[in-house]
């Protein structure tokens, strides 16, 4: 865990209301596993006195060296919108990598990746890992669904791993019309993937996880809290636990990414 004064590489729009923002880190987050986050201290107060989280996108290299990280997000609300603001040279107060990341058994090859909307943020770090891990990328499939076109993000990013790419949008402007799950549930029907890796709204991820189960496929989700402190001091972020009646997990210690099977939110 890194405390420290980042400098803002780049804040670059993509598209309405998503950003990529690249921060140079002095710390060594060469460990970072995907799915693990940062807190971001705005040094504007008078939006928030407390600190937000974003997944790390990608780890930012240079000559096989990491330099820094990549967020991926969305403008929500007037922390963000003002997080969107922030220009090169610029610094913000960041604590992390943080939380509990995905983690691909050695002996898995056929990966299926699940995303909705803004969930895919955590989720091209995820694919990027896979290679070095000897995985091929041509045995694993991507799912991205969103409401419109301009809510599919990274596609030419995606495009370069050499996986094949499914995408679902509600309203038909691109790929299939519909819900992500549904093109989900049929590729899992035909050919049983090794896990399941998804990350998006919480109605996307129960629904992921109902079909994991029904087809015995082993699943990892990544979820969205309220989160105040970032390391278990607040208990802010509890979600209660399906393996133990009456006891809570937090999302930003014991996740944010759980076995699908362990809680008990949908």
């Amino acid at each position: 865990m890194i405390q420290e004064k980042a400098e803002i590489l780049f804040n670059k729009n993509e598209g309405p209301s998503y950003f990529r923002l690249g921060l140079k880190c002095h710390g060594d987050y060469s460990k970072a596993k995907p799915g693990q986050f940062i807190m971001v201290h705005l040094s504007d107060q008078t939006t928030s006195i407390l600190p937000r989280p974003f997944s790390i996108h990608r780890l930012i290299t240079t000559d096989s060296r990491i330099k820094g990280i990549e967020l991926l997000f969305k403008v929500v609300g007037k922390c963000t919108e003002n997080l969107s603001k922030y220009k090169k040279g610029d610094c913000l107060d960041i604590l992390g990598p943080l939380g509990t990341g995905f983690i691909i058994p050695d002996n898995y090859q056929r990966i299926f990746i699940v995303s909705g909307g803004i969930g895919v943020a955590p989720l091209f770090f995820l694919a990027s890992s896979l290679q070095p891990k000897m995985i091929n990328p041509s045995s694993c499939r991507l799912f991205l669904g969103g409401r419109s076109k301009y809510d599919i993000l990274c596609l030419d990013d995606f495009s370069r791993l050499g996986m094949a790419t499914n995408i679902s949008t509600d309203d038909g402007t691109l790929g299939e019309k519909g819900l992500v799950t549904d093109l989900l549930k049929k590729a899992v029907k035909e050919n049983h993937p090794d896990i399941i890796c998804a990350c998006g709204p919480l109605a996307m991820l129960g629904c992921v996880a109902n079909i994991a189960k029904k087809y015995a496929v082993p699943c990892q989700v990544s979820i969205e809290t309220i989160m105040a402190c970032g390391i278990g001091a607040c208990l802010g972020c509890a979600v209660k636990s399906k393996k133990e009646t009456g006891k809570y997990l937090h999302t930003c210690i014991d996740g944010p990414v759980f076995n699908s099977d362990t809680l008990d939110i949908w």
